[in-house]
């Protein structure tokens, strides 16, 4: 087979990808921070204030599959492309938003487009890098960006909601789109579709209908609680759902969803690795930047500057440890070291106090979490896509992000009730400690020390979750995956490493 030459525009292709990528992860946190002011504004319940986040991560989780399928189908630059513009028109939108329909509109939207974007732009990278050294500096990049959008967020965020208003952080994201969608047209090399490929129609109900009830039953416990009727009821259903999907999957010809993508042992222990990581890494974004303002009364913008350092060293692990790493060493052999040094700074962050130092405390754990994430997510994301055929690399991106978000969405409604019981647990000891006569324990104090106690009980749970998560990519990852065939796809070439 002749040798196909790399498109010499790739590089300046991947800087607008990232670009894109860095958009859809800014959006979750940035959106986030300016929550409270977009109530007062808006003059939104706290219940609505919840489906400001649900409705878009409903729409992005349960559409996810179908996003990364289209763009094996239809064409990958042209999905992107597609996923771009839509995301900026609902920005505008929800950023012009005179009441909250027209807002909840706008989210779910954002997240119909996010669904389209994020696949296709994963797909393009591992599309486009095939060369064993470039694909691990790809990599490393992309993922630097992956984990890093969250915490950049928090700043971007916090600096316009505090000094220009709440709606700049919806309006933001069209400015990075258009440069996105700019660079993608001049840089960016299609990539057709398989025109064999038909679109898996009882799948795509199912697979779609099943994520889309999963999340909600995890938003759903986060509000009404994990005992409610609609909760359980959401449960079963996706339960119902998802084994449907795998029966339909294993019978059609051309399933959304091939299930050799999943069944392979090392592409399946990092597609579970990673979602169990996810559910980690929201406690240390959630409940440290509660700490950082509700605790130590940071503002928004320096609170986010505080997450800086985390930022910095998950780009150095991402791009200088990872990647480096990543063609001479064993994928499991940097993945479980880099979750293992994740889990050690979930429990420094599990000692904190209300007097804790932000400089001899809290920061140390941001510079052991940044580097051993950054480390242990490089050769995930490179794995998800490795060795798949071409005409599945869409999908294969998808379930990754599906995988991320499922796990967001589980950390999101678990971590939060277990802080929340651990702090009721942690109000009651502190009041007693309170009044006893040997101490003057004001009020508020003992209220900090029981907001404190919920949260350094998350982060004992995201410690436990993330040496799980260790034990499972010792045990699925193969030492040699990256330089065998894999024989479910035996039919793509296989470049010598």
């Amino acid at each position: 087979m002749p040798e196909t030459r790399p498109d010499p525009r790739r590089w300046k292709a991947l800087a607008f990808i990232s670009v894109a990528q860095l958009m859809v992860l800014l959006d979750g946190t940035i959106v986030n921070i300016a929550l409270p002011r977009m109530q007062t504004a808006l003059g939104f319940s706290n219940a609505d204030r919840q489906w400001v986040v649900t409705a878009y991560t409903l729409a992005f989780g349960g559409l996810l599959l179908l996003g990364g399928r289209l763009g094996d189908m239809v064409g990958r630059k042209r999905v992107f492309l597609t996923g771009l513009a839509g995301f900026a028109l609902a920005s505008a939108l929800g950023g012009a938003a005179t009441g909250t329909g027209m807002l909840l509109g706008a989210r779910a939207l954002q997240g119909v487009f996010g669904a389209l974007l994020a696949p296709a732009a994963l797909s393009l990278v591992a599309t486009m890098f095939t060369e064993a050294g470039e694909r691990a500096t790809a990599f490393g990049i992309f993922s630097a960006i992956a984990m890093a959008g969250s915490a950049l967020g928090l700043l971007l965020g916090g600096a316009l909601t505090q000094y220009i208003d709440w709606r700049w952080c919806l309006y933001v994201n069209v400015a990075f789109a258009l440069v996105a969608i700019g660079g993608g047209l001049a840089f960016i090399r299609e990539h057709g579709g398989h025109a064999g490929h038909r679109l898996d129609l009882p799948g795509t109900a199912l697979g779609t209908g099943g994520l889309l009830t999963l999340v909600w039953a995890f938003a759903n416990a986060e509000q009404g609680g994990w005992g409610s009727g609609l909760t359980i009821g959401l449960f079963i259903a996706s339960v119902v759902l998802l084994a449907a999907f795998v029966v339909v999957e294993s019978r059609v010809r051309t399933p959304l969803l091939p299930l050799r993508i999943v069944t392979d042992r090392t592409r399946g222990g990092i597609y579970l690795g990673i979602g169990l990581a996810m559910i980690a890494m929201f406690a240390q974004f959630l409940f440290l930047a509660y700490y950082l303002q509700l605790v130590k009364g940071y503002s928004p913008l320096r609170s986010g500057v505080a997450f800086l350092p985390m930022t910095i060293c998950l780009t150095t692990g991402s791009t200088q440890i990872g990647a480096r790493l990543i063609n001479r060493v064993p994928a499991r052999l940097l993945m479980v070291p880099g979750m293992l040094a994740t889990a050690l700074a979930m429990v420094l962050l599990a000692q904190l106090t209300p007097d804790s130092s932000y400089w001899t405390n809290v920061l140390p754990a941001q510079v052991v979490l940044g580097l051993g994430m950054g480390t242990a997510f490089t050769p995930g994301m490179n794995l998800a896509t490795h060795r798949v055929r071409p005409q599945d690399t869409g999908i294969a991106s998808a379930m990754l992000n599906t995988s991320q978000q499922v796990g967001g969405s589980i950390g999101t409604a678990l971590l939060n009730t277990i802080a929340a019981g651990a702090t009721t647990a942690g109000a009651t000891t502190a009041w007693a400690t309170a009044h006893t006569p040997a101490t003057g324990t004001s009020p508020r104090r003992f209220a900090l020390q029981a907001v404190t106690h919920g949260y350094t009980t998350a982060f004992w749970w995201a410690a436990g979750i993330l040496v799980l998560a260790a034990a499972i990519v010792a045990l699925c990852v193969r030492a040699r995956h990256d330089s065998e065939t894999d024989r479910s796809d035996a039919a793509t070439p296989v470049m010598a490493h």
